[in-house]
């Protein structure tokens, strides 16, 4: 359980080869931008039920001079995803899987494309062809199949088999890929090549778009090219608020970032426990949790309000002190809340020059909308199925808009001088695990890989569970437990470090240049250091 150190770099993410792509990057002179997207590439091949090109993502980027920028690169409604489209179809709600769930652009890759703008404010760019290099690599050469891929393509077997692609790359046999078996991904390697050699916006723009652009409409997608070409990611002012600890930053709506930091300001605010793993440090953090949860279930989704709002929220002390007083550090508050699911991966970097990237990429569920496309090998994520089916209210399905996003990359800037990025995967329990895993860390001082690893909670539902109950994993002292019954907490216990508490990550950067970092032993992840 020894927190990883190292001097010159460090790179973290779920899996242990897009671990090493990154830290080979760094230790060529690449940024800590261009070892995130060595890494991210390699996810997308050797972590596909997670993450891939088809997907959206999220970026913190952290200079050392004491700037911190957001990357949005979120991709909108397709212009024909109207609501009889879905109506004509027979469907009430919008499907989780096929074409029709295939509904929105994939704005992972322009993420690349404009955080490589960013990195060459800094230094030159290594060549774009070296950045995809290890991906490209294990498409053309074969991955090894991971025992989580391989438990989700057993357990999802059913849903996923009606892609006539997907089945011939995962149940060519009948049954899923095995686990230790040897996959290559020869379309996507082809995919990663193009991209290599025309540059990241020919995915928008050209004979690769175009291809993309046609399968997706061959397997039901409302995509189009005119949806490619006008697509962009976006640079933002990231989401900040000051707290005791120092300044902690998310990412801006429709992000559940704000949802992260609210948690965490209300939990500020609250009495402290002397001890972590303590009734109060616990139920402080659930019922912050609640709390942080009601207000983005009205509030954070795609319209344009939504950012001004919990911006001035996150800026005005006196209304979360008054959040902070519906917190009943005694009893439980009832909880009955619907909200959201999905996988992703985190992922996080810092060079030897002190920039810190926090990155979140994903396809929403498992595999995305189950749509891979026969030409490019991509999985098209199914981030639009989020929308609701109504003409007005939260989330509601508008041409155009991007749909409520669970994924949220954490950064701080510690009064102590230290700066930290970190995030997990697991939709609804992210913003919980970020609190986990800070808590213990920084205001109970817990070495940072001892704080990944100790048993953790989610309230609510995930990885499609509709169950609403505060979920534990063994280990949590006796008393703690009596508490949180006696409290009213509805507890289900869940297996040793389940794969329901997502795949957590951080990365610290002290005073004097030491790098601190951890992975969870829930995931089949590294840190590479140097």
């Amino acid at each position: 359980m020894q927190t990883p150190s190292a001097l010159q770099g460090m790179v973290t993410s779920p899996h242990h080869l897009a671990s090493q792509a990154g830290l080979a990057v760094l230790k060529e002179g690449g940024t800590a931008i261009e070892a995130i997207i060595a890494t991210a590439s390699t996810l997308a091949v050797v972590y596909p039920h997670m993450t891939g090109l088809g997907g959206d993502a999220f970026w913190l980027i952290s200079y050392p001079d004491g700037r911190t920028i957001a990357i949005d690169a979120c991709g909108a409604l397709a212009t024909g995803a109207t609501h009889e489209l879905y109506t004509a179809a027979g469907h009430t709600t919008i499907p989780w899987r096929g074409g029709l769930a295939a509904n929105t652009m994939a704005g992972t890759v322009s993420g690349w494309e404009r955080a490589l703008e960013e990195s060459a404010r800094s230094q030159p760019r290594l060549p774009l062809d070296r950045l995809l290099e290890d991906a490209i690599h294990y498409a053309e050469n074969g991955r090894i199949v991971s025992a989580s891929e391989a438990a989700l393509l057993t357990e999802k077997h059913l849903e996923l088999s009606g892609n006539e692609t997907f089945s011939q790359a995962c149940f060519l046999t009948g049954t899923a890929l095995k686990e230790g078996s040897i996959q290559t991904s020869p379309q996507l390697a082809a995919t990663l090549r193009t991209l290599a050699r025309d540059g990241l916006d020919s995915f928008y723009d050209g004979s690769l778009a175009r291809l993309i652009a046609a399968d997706l409409e061959a397997a039901g997608s409302p995509l189009r090219p005119v949806d490619f070409l006008s697509h962009r990611a976006n640079l933002h002012t990231p989401l900040h608020v000051e707290t005791s600890w120092g300044r902690l930053y998310n990412t801006a709506p429709p992000t559940q970032g704000g949802a992260a930091l609210l948690l965490l300001a209300l939990y500020d605010r609250l009495p402290h426990a002397a001890h972590p793993e303590t009734f109060e440090h616990l139920h402080g953090l659930i019922e912050a949790t609640k709390q942080a949860f009601l207000y983005r279930n009205r509030e954070i989704d795609g319209r344009e309000h939504a950012e001004g709002r919990i911006r001035d929220l996150l800026a005005d002390p006196t209304a979360l002190d008054a959040m902070a007083e519906r917190i009943s550090m005694t009893q439980a508050r009832p909880w009955t809340e619907e909200t959201q699911w999905g996988d992703t991966t985190w992922m996080g970097a810092i060079d030897r020059n002190g920039m810190a990237v926090s990155m979140i990429q994903s396809l929403y569920f498992e595999f995305g909308s189950g749509v891979m496309l026969p030409g490019s090998g991509l999985l098209w994520q199914n981030r639009g199925s989020s929308f609701r089916l109504a003409t007005s209210g939260w989330n509601c399905l508008t041409a155009g808009a991007k749909p409520f996003h669970t994924l949220n990359p954490a950064a701080a800037r510690l009064k102590d001088g230290r700066v930290m990025v970190y995030g997990t995967m697991g939709g609804e329990g992210q913003p919980q695990t970020q609190a986990a895993v800070f808590t213990r860390h920084v205001q109970y001082g817990v070495p940072l890989q001892e704080a990944i690893c100790r048993p953790r909670w989610l309230l609510g539902r995930t990885w499609g569970e509709n169950s609403l109950s505060l979920k534990l994993e063994p280990g949590f002292p006796a008393d703690t437990l009596a508490a949180l019954h006696a409290a009213g907490h509805t507890i289900e216990e869940l297996p040793e470090r389940s794969i329901v508490m997502g795949h957590a990550g951080a990365i610290i950067r002290l005073p004097d240049g030491r790098l601190e970092g951890a992975t969870d032993p829930r995931s089949d992840g590294g840190v590479a250091t140097w």
